[in-house]
């Protein structure tokens, strides 16, 4: 039997980079509760006390720009300067241009809003089926998010990351090799009161005991000290976590971001469509593992390929997929948004912890194909 080690990592909403994925979300849902017909790519860029809102926008909604920022910077716990960044003094530049008349035109006729390689995938690791690694380390992101709202951990600040090694046997999950995590916290904190309190109130109530033993290795701030933190510490910008979005770096990625996009761009909408499709085919029984890519070309309704791998784990052969998912699935931009019902303000929901995995999402459901 082969062992082997893989490694998935999560942030909590106070990194940086998911600071500017939130912001630029959350634009975009304010403007489909008002137009469910938006054209929305909001890139947002975080650095110290600075926050730059740009990209293009075309819309009948009537929004404020820097009300809905300074609103999301306050909601992840923002509030001070001098360690991370402050909702009340920052400042906010906006530079919002309408959608490119060339991009429109293909747009406005159903085709695809760019070209592109999107990427689903799905396996039977977990009940959501999503691998290990990932579905663990969102756990303990979203746990060490909520000890710190909740003030169970009263001391801890908004930043935060998580990672999770998982011992594979005969391409199963063993057991847990390592657990890291690294929060930001009130300066006057000691190391070994947070080792403790992450040990006891963020660890161990979330890692199943099962995949723990005497040799789980346990890191926590392994520098010594994390107080600055959030855009002081580093600078976010949105799309930079698209690993963390997915799968944990276990199956492909396109390349292209997700958050602050409306679903024309298939970038985003195509791989929850794939998403949805590869999960129903492990669901369905059709194979333990299953990846799914599909190609789109800028203006053009339906994709240039589809291609399918199960792993070797199919019960069917994959050129039975492939003819399951063109008959049974509209992969044209119009189908897919119609078939997700993708206009509606969703997509605050999807941010954090993960696109993929929360069974609340329309591309979670499962099916009978």
């Amino acid at each position: 039997m082969r062992k082997y080690y893989f490694t998935s990592e999560s942030v909590t909403e106070g990194h940086p980079d998911k600071l500017c994925d939130l912001i630029s979300d959350s634009i975009l849902d304010a403007c489909l509760k008002q137009d469910e017909n938006s054209r929305v790519a909001i890139e947002t860029f975080a650095s110290n006390n600075n926050i730059t809102i740009a990209g293009q926008l075309t819309t009948n909604a009537i929004i404020d720009v820097k009300k809905i920022t300074r609103e999301v910077i306050k909601q992840i716990g923002f509030d001070n300067s001098k360690v991370d960044m402050d909702y009340r003094t920052c400042n906010i530049n906006v530079d919002i241009t309408k959608q490119s008349p060339d991009i429109a035109m293909g747009v406005d006729v159903g085709g695809a809003g760019d070209q592109g390689i999107m990427f689903g995938y799905a396996c039977n690791e977990t009940e959501n089926y999503m691998p290990y690694a990932i579905n663990m380390a969102h756990k303990l992101s979203k746990k060490l998010s909520e000890v710190r709202k909740n003030k169970t951990i009263s001391y801890l600040r908004p930043d935060g990351k998580t990672q999770v090694t998982v011992e594979y046997e005969d391409e199963k999950p063993k057991r847990i090799e390592t657990i890291l995590i690294s929060t930001q916290h009130e300066k006057e904190i000691e190391l070994e009161k947070i080792k403790k309190d992450i040990t006891d109130k963020v660890i161990l109530p979330t890692v199943p005991k099962t995949m723990m033993d005497e040799n789980t290795k346990i890191y926590i701030n392994p520098t010594g000290r994390f107080v600055i933190g959030g855009p002081l510490g580093d600078t976010g910008l949105t799309g930079r976590k698209i690993i963390v979005d997915t799968y944990g770096g276990y199956a492909r990625h396109g390349g292209g971001c997700f958050s602050g996009k409306d679903a024309s761009k298939v970038d985003r909408s195509a791989a929850y469509m794939l998403r949805h499709i590869a999960k129903n085919v492990v669901a369905n029984g059709y194979a333990k593992k299953c990846e799914i890519q599909v190609s789109y070309a800028i203006g053009m309704k339906e994709p240039l390929s589809i291609y399918v791998n199960t792993f070797k784990t199919g019960t069917i052969p994959e050129s039975e997929i492939e003819n399951i998912i063109k008959e049974k699935f509209n992969l044209t931009p119009e189908g897919i948004i119609e078939y997700l019902n993708l206009k509606c303000p969703i997509y605050t929901q999807t941010t954090n912890y993960g696109h993929f995995g929360k069974e609340n999402l329309p591309w979670e459901k499962i099916i009978k194909i």
